[in-house]
């Protein structure tokens, strides 16, 4: 018995100083990107918005992190509890987390994998706000994202990657956040955009971006922040699936890239810079649930897929009449889907896990049905959910603007302040510049 315990404590995992400073870094990567969000939606709105668009990314950094200091990471990583939800009280506030004590079965402390997962919880909101665009209290966007990181965003992060959580368990394969993060974040905000209704002028006035190169910047930080967000979600860096995840993250985000580009070129004569950074985006969104799970082959055929697929479905709410500001719906619930979904055919097997898709033998379709439980449970949970918080919201403290202040300007009347002041920059008579219409994406055409 002595010498049987002896192997086993030898066995045991160990900190690994290697792994350790790899998720720091991941860490700060994701973090990252959140800035980044707020520069890619901060570009693709009229300038008398750039403010407010910066500021609700920027405040879920702060509202996130408290809570999930104080009771997410509880909700979210904690005991199990009927396959929803879970709970550690020796987690809330972290109160009783030893500095050298390892999250289990892995060779990193509690407390980095605590801190790579606050940075997903922090930019899951921030990615609902671009359908929000000018039109929103922002006293109201805070207390929404308080409300829906904790009835929504903890909760279905328990499910997909908790120990215990009825979608893991059920063997859904999501590396990153196909669901939890993107299909969750699109979900919400159709759900909220259908509540609070269309911004004054949808389908009639200009709604074109004021600034592409920030878009640009935003879309490079994203891309660049996307590597920790995705090689990191494997926790260490000793049996090459990160490495694996790293590389089909470039390779898709590529593909994806040049498929919108290609379809933008056919649809409207033009290969735009908000369709390259759109089409990135979608490309990253899409890998990040089955970049651990397919070949980099497959990676191309998910990317290439993803960008289509999106840049058609940004022109839906023209379609169907919701007015989805910046395409949060068409970019990260639709390519979401597909990631994720994508992954019940092109999943190799050698890769994250064993399972195959329909592509590699799995005849059965068994990988792709549980792809479309994960995908649908949490599509539905977050789109009602995330409705009946905004109509709450909306009845009692109001989550609008008035129209004056929308027509005016949701920066000055939400901030005091405007994004650019011309006062010093020269006298003389004030000129004006004609700036063409965007040719890009469908919904960018006239609304973005």
């Amino acid at each position: 018995m002595a010498s049987a315990a002896i192997t086993l404590a030898a066995e045991a995992p160990k900190l690994s100083s290697a792994n350790t400073g790899f998720m720091l870094i991941c860490s700060a990567l994701v973090l990252i990107m959140t800035p980044g969000l707020a520069f890619f939606y901060g570009g693709m709105v009229r300038v008398k918005s750039t403010l407010n668009m910066l500021m609700m990314s920027f405040i879920s950094i702060g509202i996130v992190t408290i809570l999930w200091v104080l009771y997410g990471f509880s909700l979210a990583f904690g005991t199990d509890s009927g396959s929803v939800i879970g709970w550690n009280s020796d987690w809330v506030g972290l109160s009783n987390i030893g500095l050298t004590e390892l999250w289990d079965g892995y060779t990193i402390p509690i407390f980095v994998f605590m801190v790579f997962q606050m940075m997903f919880a922090i930019i899951t909101p921030a990615l609902i706000s671009g359908a929000l665009a000018d039109r929103v209290k922002f006293s109201a966007w805070a207390l929404f994202v308080a409300l829906w990181a904790t009835v929504v965003y903890f909760p279905v992060a328990h499910w997909v990657w908790g120990a215990g959580g009825w979608a893991f368990e059920l063997g859904v394969i999501d590396f990153a956040g196909g669901t939890a993060v993107h299909i969750n974040a699109g979900a919400a905000a159709l759900g909220v955009i259908l509540v609070i209704g269309k911004r004054v002028g949808f389908k009639k006035d200009p709604m074109r971006p004021h600034s592409l190169p920030l878009v640009m910047l935003g879309a490079g930080l994203l891309w660049f922040g996307w590597f920790g967000f995705n090689a990191g979600s494997w926790l260490g860096n000793d049996d090459g699936v990160g490495a694996l995840m790293f590389v089909n993250t470039q390779v898709a985000t590529a593909a994806a890239m040049l498929a919108w580009l290609v379809y933008e070129k056919i649809r409207h004569g033009a290969f735009t810079t908000l369709g390259a950074a759109s089409g990135a985006v979608a490309g990253l969104v899409a890998i990040t649930p089955s970049g651990g799970a397919v070949s980099p082959l497959g990676a191309i055929a998910v990317g290439a897929i993803a960008g289509l697929l999106c840049a058609m479905a940004v022109g839906l709410k023209y379609k169907f009449g919701y007015d989805d500001s910046l395409d949060v719906v068409g970019v990260h619930l639709v390519g979401g889907v597909v990631g994720s979904l994508l992954i019940g055919f092109f999943a190799t097997g050698k890769g994250q896990s064993t399972a195959t898709g329909v592509f590699y033998g799995d005849h059965s379709f068994d990988q792709l049905w549980k792809q479309c439980a994960g995908v649908f449970a949490v599509l539905a949970y977050s789109l009602v959910a995330s409705a009946i918080l905004a109509f709450l919201l909306d009845k009692t403290i109001g989550m609008r603007v008035s129209e004056d202040d929308e027509v005016a300007g949701i920066d000055q009347a939400e901030h005091a302040e405007t994004a650019y002041d011309f006062s010093g920059a020269g006298g003389g008579a004030a000129r004006t510049t004609a700036v063409p219409a965007a040719v890009g994406a469908d919904s960018k055409k006239v609304d973005a």
